[in-house]
């Protein structure tokens, strides 16, 4: 059986597998630990192994790399990449910069070692509300998630410029999706994840993270949550509660990229160690620096 076999390969090679709540419920379930990005960032940072092997898109192995250079790092799918990630480059941030010097940088985890290398802070969603108004008196500068940012922005009223990135998932959501969902379900709530619109994070009752989402449902009396995020976050979800009903806001809300790293996938990365991910030591340790930072003020 392949759980098995991976199961004696993890053992005989002292491997933990990471995977996030966005991967099959077969990965999650083979994973050592499963979390959203900052709960991955600490374990990844602390966990005694040799090798850990990432089940997710290539920042979040990146991460892995960066917070512990000692370890043999795989991402189980070397092509598992985040679409948001990209659309921000070294050389654009480093432009910016140069135009306008009096702002400080606010980098989402969901970025390229490059770009969190010439960042002062990465956050995550679950941290950015906390690190962003540490720094709310300063001119900041929000990469690569305009939503997010947009959010943390109307919420507080802070000078905060956000780069036009986005993800292509939650991006898609609407105001009437989140509206015909409350009229199927009536005594629902609405959960949504920050990395939507801003018009449709205000129809919310919960906004948070992945883990923060599961959290939240899994603390309150409910009996009926409708999720806006992706929806690999649904088996966690209904094994913490089983006796709840989640409904996803729409049917699309699938990552392609996450979706990509297939169980047999985590055999053949354990088996053969031919995906490992590298950063360059000199972006290695200003790209620390920033997550580092993160992980004090969080």
């Amino acid at each position: 059986m392949i759980q098995e076999e991976i199961n004696r390969l993890k053992k005989a090679k002292n491997a933990v597998i990471l995977a996030h709540y966005y991967q099959h419920a077969d990965v999650q379930d083979i994973a050592d630990f499963v979390g959203d990005s900052l709960e991955l960032s600490k374990i990844a940072a602390s966990v005694d192994a040799k090798i850990i092997l990432f089940c997710g898109v290539d920042f979040m192995a990146q991460t892995a790399k960066i917070l512990a250079p000692s370890k043999k790092v795989l991402l189980a799918v070397s092509t598992a990449t985040c679409p948001m990630a990209n659309m921000i480059t070294t050389e654009q941030l480093r432009a910016y910069k140069m135009d306008h010097p009096d702002r400080k940088v606010v980098c989402y985890v969901n970025s390229t070692a490059g770009v969190k290398a010439l960042s002062d802070v990465c956050v995550t969603s679950s941290n950015a509300e906390k690190i962003i108004l540490r720094l709310k008196d300063e001119k900041l500068l929000y990469v690569p998630d305009q939503n997010l940012g947009n959010y943390l922005k109307d919420k507080y009223i802070i000078d905060m410029e956000c780069w036009p990135g986005y993800c292509c998932i939650h991006h898609q959501l609407t105001v009437e999706q989140v509206m015909e969902a409350r009229r199927m379900h009536k005594d629902a709530l609405v959960l949504i994840h920050p990395e939507a619109p801003l018009a449709v994070l205000k129809q919310a009752d919960f906004v948070g993270s992945t883990s923060q989402i599961i959290e939240f449902a899994s603390t309150t009396s409910a009996k009926t949550y409708i999720i806006g995020t992706e929806k690999g976050i649904l088996h966690p979800l209904q094994k913490k509660n089983p006796q709840k009903n989640f409904v996803l806001l729409t049917p699309s809300l699938s990552c392609f990229d996450m979706k990509l790293t297939r169980i047999e996938d985590v055999l053949s990365a354990l088996q053969k160690e031919d995906t490992e991910i590298f950063v360059p030591e000199d972006i290695a340790v200003l790209a620390r620096k920033s997550l580092q930072t993160m992980m004090e003020w969080s």
